[in-house]
């Protein structure tokens, strides 16, 4: 559905702001109530200058994995329509990140890829980044049903939600989990679906990719999205480290791992999803830490090596798309 120009002033220069300020005014509130948050922001400022700072190197060298890894996803994905290169495949990532930094809840990200395919391809490719998509969200889904269960004791001791929305949660989030993982290893049945439908041999062809998508190709595919999910933990680790932020690895596995759930379901808006970050992980990773000023720090400075970094990059990349085509026809 297309949105038109006057929702889009409203989003962009109306809605975004008024969320952004309404979501910053809450986490200072709750950074403002903090005990000690002279001797958290002391303990910050001279993390800043330890070895510790080494820690924001090897976090930026674990987002050019991450995203290495997801371009190996994509490569391995589209495979069985067109090959292609690995750094192909990385830069398809890159400038897919470029566009979604431009619309919620990061569906630019196919426009972005089917740039680097063939014509003629662009169009199967997108059925097959949605599967490649659906395979991190199960293992996202999954990892938050055990860190749900996992943090039942302190969610009930800080009374986060009552016992019978914890239920209601966590049931919800089992559901979909098998539903999704039913879906995901059940391709088939979406195109014996497609091809009852009215009308649709027209775009029957869309879905066909995903014929070749055997058990043996969901499993790696679900193989890298748990090994991209270690990844940024781990870097949730690093910078909690560095901000002084006293919480253990489990804590901080579990905590992440409720966290991404969250952000998963709930609409986000580029503007405000540092703040929304933010507020998310305050929220649960405060149930085990007092700072919630490192929290909030850790959480923008994940987005912004994660997001904007790449995005930027990205964005120089389809420049490159564009400078080359314009000068094949010209020639």
């Amino acid at each position: 559905m297309k949105l038109n120009r006057n929702t889009k002033i409203f989003i962009n220069y109306f809605l975004g702001p008024l969320l952004f300020i309404w979501l910053s005014w809450a986490i200072y509130r709750q950074i403002k109530k903090q005990p000690d948050l002279e001797t958290a922001w002391k303990g910050i400022k001279e993390s800043l200058n330890s070895p510790m700072v080494w820690n924001i190197v090897f976090v930026v060298l674990l987002m050019i994995g991450n995203w290495s890894i997801e371009a190996i996803k994509w490569k391995m994905a589209v495979k069985p329509i067109q090959p292609i290169s690995f750094l192909k495949a990385f830069r398809a990532v890159l400038s897919g990140v470029s566009f979604s930094v431009s619309l919620p809840n990061r569906v630019g990200e196919y426009l972005g890829r089917v740039l680097y395919m063939d014509e003629g391809n662009r169009l199967k490719t997108i059925s097959i980044t949605i599967v490649a998509s659906i395979s991190q969200l199960i293992i996202t889904l999954l990892m938050g049903c055990i860190g749900w269960l996992f943090m039942q004791p302190v969610i009930e001791e800080k009374q986060l939600v009552s016992a019978i929305w914890f239920r209601v949660i966590l049931y919800g989030m089992i559901t979909a989990t098998i539903v999704l993982t039913l879906f995901y290893f059940r391709l088939s049945l979406l195109i014996k679906w497609v091809d009852r439908l009215p009308g649709s041999k027209r775009f029957a062809y869309l879905v066909r990719a995903l014929e070749d998508f055997n058990a043996t190709l969901l499993l790696r595919l679900l193989s890298l999205s748990a090994f991209r999910f270690v990844v940024f933990i781990v870097q949730y680790y690093l910078l909690f480290r560095l901000f002084d932020v006293d919480i253990s690895w489990w804590q901080t596995f579990w905590a992440v791992s409720v966290s991404f759930v969250v952000m998963a379901v709930i609409p986000s808006i580029t503007l405000i999803e540092p703040v929304q970050r933010g507020t998310v992980m305050v929220m649960l990773s405060g149930l085990y830490s007092l700072n919630k000023l490192g929290i909030g720090f850790t959480a923008t400075g994940i987005w912004f090596i994660n997001l904007i970094v790449p995005a930027a990059i990205g964005s120089l990349l389809i420049l490159g798309i564009k400078m080359k085509k314009n000068k094949n026809e010209e020639i």
